[in-house]
């Protein structure tokens, strides 16, 4: 299916200016062999083969190969790495970034579509003052709590369970606001805190916890969906802006192709991978969403409170979520 969609994109790419001379770049990422951001990574990488005429290549790198997210994000800087692929970690680049790590405020992909086009600015602002360019969006998805103490069905459940969470400011605080005990931690380093005890859970979207094999270290799955995290296409503003015009063409336009790619695969593989988590033992059950969504109200608060101009993000986010 995924080979049978990126023929098709492939076949209906335009023809592009020719670009002026063989340029390579490095794309790394997080993500395990079959995982979401793997797939977004390598289709990235075939269109911008295709597109330039196989003038210009990005070569792919995987499972925190080149660094974790926040090792990733200060390579960039450093012209060591040229794209990677970061979602949640973007909070500690920016607070307005932070809006995303709010519980519930993404309803699903098309939310999401109409706060890309009418906020996109405001990101981009954020992301240039801090030294990066947003390439384009992908997503890690509609995150879910695995652990191995007990299904988790309201907020209190979570009370003192050792849980890990990525390295996002407002994460943190939601998860002590619902009365676990999170950690960060790099994603490459989970499963072994899984295995060993150190972490009690974790939470993500299924095809990061599926692709990673938590499964086969985790007793139960609740499906939250708490947070919906985009993913950015980043490089450094240096470096992109460093690139030929035709080149900064041609990885727009991909990057734009690769988040209609993301999204058609990303509904595809919830539904498989659900079933691959559950066939591993997994028990799993739908959590009471509505008593989470109540139990949010004191994150939003303090990101209203804490971030300039955040209680107006905030509604503006909502009211596109409202928006036919």
């Amino acid at each position: 299916m995924k080979k049978a969609i990126l023929a098709s994109v492939v076949a209906s790419f335009v023809a592009v200016p020719a670009i002026a001379a063989d340029v390579t770049m490095r794309f790394g990422h997080v993500g395990e062999p079959g995982s979401l951001f793997e797939a977004t990574a390598n289709h990235f990488a075939a269109c911008v083969g295709e597109k330039s005429g196989g003038k210009a290549e990005v070569q792919t790198f995987g499972s925190s190969q080149l660094g974790n997210d926040k090792e990733l994000l200060q390579k960039l800087k450093l012209g060591q790495v040229d794209f990677a692929l970061p979602s949640s970690v973007m909070s500690s680049v920016d607070g307005l970034f932070g809006v995303f790590e709010m519980p519930y405020i993404i309803k699903d992909r098309d939310h999401m579509r109409r706060v890309q086009g009418a906020m996109m600015d405001t990101f981009q602002t954020a992301a240039n003052n801090n030294g990066y360019h947003i390439v384009g969006l992908a997503e890690n998805g509609f995150r879910h709590i695995t652990n191995n103490i007990r299904p988790i069905n309201v907020p209190e459940d979570l009370k003192g369970i050792k849980l890990r969470t990525p390295n996002g400011e407002w994460r943190v605080k939601m998860f002590q606001q619902y009365g676990a005990n999170p950690t960060p931690m790099a994603f490459s380093d989970v499963f072994t805190a899984l295995q060993t005890g150190v972490m009690d859970g974790q939470e993500n979207p299924y095809t990061q916890i599926a692709t990673a094999k938590f499964q086969e270290v985790q007793k139960y799955l609740s499906i939250t969906g708490h947070v919906y995290t985009p993913a950015y296409i980043l490089s450094s503003k240096k470096g992109y802006d460093g690139q030929p015009e035709d080149v900064r063409a041609v990885l727009s336009e991909c990057a734009a192709d690769t988040q209609t790619f993301t999204y058609e695969t990303a509904i595809k593989m919830e539904g498989e991978l659900l079933d691959v988590i559950k066939a591993a033992g997994v028990e799993v059950n739908e959590a009471d969403k509505e008593a989470f969504i109540a139990a949010s109200k004191p994150v939003y608060d303090a990101f209203a409170d804490q971030v300039e101009g955040g209680q107006e993000l905030i509604d503006s986010v909502l009211a596109l979520g409202n928006a036919s």
